[in-house]
């Protein structure tokens, strides 16, 4: 086999890679997004996640990971259209703004 050819199946394996990797991260980012609409009583419009870009950061254990952002879009009344962001490290919620859970949040009650 040749050279060329090798590192043209490694890089097409590398693509695959890539691109399953980056489906898993969007699914899991839309399911808490969907998690933080439900627990804060407002719907979830789009029924999906808008992938807005990655970086590559370090992960609690200092190594190199691709960190992925996405937005989502919800609405407290029907009539209004708010702006969440979802920020994922592999399929791991690292952070997300959005949707406070409904009703008061105290030191008896944790958010959910």
């Amino acid at each position: 086999m040749q050279t060329s050819t090798l590192l043209l199946i490694l890089g097409a394996a590398a693509l695959v890679w890539a691109w399953w990797a980056h489906l898993g991260a969007a699914e899991a980012a839309a399911r808490h997004g969907v998690a933080a609409c439900e627990a804060a009583g407002v719907q979830w419009l789009d029924q999906s996640v808008q992938f807005t870009g990655m970086r590559i950061v370090r992960d609690a254990d200092g190594r190199l990971a691709i960190e992925r952002a996405f937005r989502f879009e919800y609405s407290r009344h029907g009539e209004d259209r708010l702006r969440g962001r979802i920020v994922m490290l592999g399929e791991r919620l690292r952070s997300l703004a959005g949707p406070a859970p409904a009703g008061p949040v105290g030191l008896d009650r944790p958010p959910t």
